[in-house]
């Protein structure tokens, strides 16, 4: 990303993980259970027939910047992304750590099924 710096994450977002819960019946089902939470900045992707195309469908594609720590390098495809300040839910599509190693993208889309 072309963001330099902590300076750039002014969001705060929670991280959740597929785990499980009751159903009220005395069964399980699959619910997501927070993480953690962090700083982050938000790129929002405008352009591109993939993005033009998810836009269509009544999908929004952003891209979460967090520093790289021990946390945030456990993410994977399938956890989804809540910004705190509004509560959309993003799933998680794509994780790339940045070359200085410093910060992890997680490329993410609003409105798609998990």
């Amino acid at each position: 990303m072309a963001n330099n710096g902590a300076g750039q994450l002014k969001n705060r977002v929670a991280f959740d993980k597929r785990g499980t819960g009751s159903d009220g019946a005395g069964g399980t089902t699959t619910v997501f259970v927070e993480q953690f939470r962090r700083a982050a900045g938000f790129t929002h992707l405008r352009g591109g027939e993939t993005v033009l195309a998810a836009r269509l469908a009544g999908q929004h594609t952003i891209v979460v910047r967090v520093r790289s720590d021990s946390l945030t390098r456990t993410v994977t495809v399938g956890w989804q992304v809540r910004d705190l300040a509004n509560g959309t839910v993003y799933a998680v599509r794509d994780i790339e750590v940045e070359d200085n190693r410093a910060f992890i993208s997680v490329t993410c889309q609003s409105g798609a099924a998990s």
